[in-house]
């Protein structure tokens, strides 16, 4: 079977609808009403669970502003724009499913934890090794651990997805034990021509671990095992305490997520895309001969969209949990672009000093951005116990997740 080159005009034919949606998108990223919770889709609640521990791992190989000279980029520029000076890039040889397991090993190392214990993986990746098997097949097998596997494809969303999919589990009393872990090889997915597009990119993988909830908000000793003490109201936190907790055992005294929203505007899907190597444009010498496997991305309307949505759920997340802008001590975003991130804070009128960036470092490293920025905070001390952490992935899709977690 044969297959011709994309072109540039060459899109998906809208069904009734999409095409105003899209061009909404392109436009002011006004969102498409809908009559479900918010006018961003449904609202959700997940507690019953915590996170025991987080792992992260980037490549040796550092490449500044200032290697990407010879292809054209322009440092300042790159600065100015988007934040970043410099990005992890896997060695030759090196794949998405070492990466991951590497922020395993870490990740239950921290949580005092064994492969053993493991009882689900859930990955989220958009650069699997393989389109088949599964990256977190690959790891479960390298880790050693007798556990079911899954990979969860949302792109730069999909940490978030990956986290409520494995706190359902957790919550729920099916699981004891999950490891959530997002990586990405996004430096391979760039053209090194489009001088916009391929400076934003890194690879890395972050790791969270979650465990049941077995014990109240501010309850130190039941966290480090004494469960004889979790009835003790004395060791829960006053009511008054800024961040609201509830002292009477009630839900709201719990660990997990206060808040959650998932949700998708697929009729956005070109804006970030991948046109060539699935079953409508194989990956033939002719695709490949017209760039047809590169990530190609619409930037103007990307960020329109994303402050927007940033903002929207953020807002309907907080309102549902009852919780205000300033008693959020964390904020952790995909880490985009740092202009998205600035303008998102300042829309959501969360003081600037309390988000949580390694986009300088790092630059855009998908599905593995917000855990990447979460280990680093939990390992230097910032990030503590019964924090309030905002949360939001967003991108290909168009998807996104924003939740409210408590620490």
């Amino acid at each position: 079977m044969t297959s011709t080159p994309i072109s540039s005009e060459q899109v998906r034919r809208p069904t009734s609808g999409s095409s105003a949606r899209r061009e909404r998108l392109r436009n002011d990223a006004s969102p498409a009403p809908t009559t479900t919770t918010s006018g961003r889709g449904r609202l959700g609640r997940l507690t019953g669970f915590r996170i025991a521990g987080t792992g992260s791992y980037a490549p040796q190989r550092i490449v500044t502003n200032e290697d990407l000279a010879a292809l054209g980029c322009d440092s300042d520029w790159i600065v100015r724009r988007t934040g970043i000076r410099q990005r992890r890039v896997m060695a030759e040889g090196e794949t998405t499913s070492d990466m991951a397991y590497q922020a395993a090993v870490d990740c239950l190392k921290s949580a005092g934890r064994s492969e053993d214990e493991v009882d689900l993986i859930i990955v989220a990746t958009m650069t699997s090794d393989y389109p088949t098997p599964s990256t977190a097949c690959q790891l479960q097998d390298r880790l050693g651990a007798l556990a079911p596997a899954m990979d969860v494809n949302a792109a730069c969303a999909g940490f978030v997805y990956a986290l409520i999919t494995a706190g359902q589990f957790v919550a729920s009393g099916n699981h004891q034990c999950v490891l959530v872990v997002g990586a990405d090889a996004m430096n391979g997915t760039v053209d090194p021509s489009d001088k916009k597009t391929y400076p934003l990119f890194g690879d890395a993988a972050g790791a969270v671990l979650l465990v049941p909830d077995d014990a109240t908000v501010g309850n130190d000793a039941a966290m480090a095992g004494d469960s004889g003490q979790d009835d003790d109201v004395s060791l829960r936190l006053d009511p008054a305490h800024p961040n609201g907790f509830a002292a009477d055992g009630s839900s709201d005294d719990r660990y997990g997520l206060l808040s959650y929203q998932l949700g998708s505007e697929g009729s956005g899907g070109d804006l970030l895309q991948i046109k060539a190597g699935g079953s409508k444009h194989p990956l033939t010498p002719e695709q490949y001969a017209c760039g047809g496997q590169y990530f190609r991305m619409d930037g103007r309307a990307v960020f329109k969209w994303a402050v927007r949505v940033i903002e929207d759920s953020g807002k309907d997340v907080l309102g549902d949990a009852g919780v205000s802008a300033d008693q959020i001590d964390w904020v952790v975003l995909h880490q985009a672009n740092q202009r998205i991130l600035d303008a998102s804070v300042a829309a959501l009128n969360i003081a600037g000093d309390k988000a949580l960036m390694n986009l300088d470092r790092y630059g855009n490293t998908s599905a593995a951005s917000i855990p990447l920025v979460l280990d680093e905070a939990s390992k230097d001390g910032r990030l503590k116990r019964d924090d309030l952490v905002l949360i939001s992935g967003f991108g290909a899709g168009l998807a996104w997740g924003t939740a409210v977690l408590r620490w």
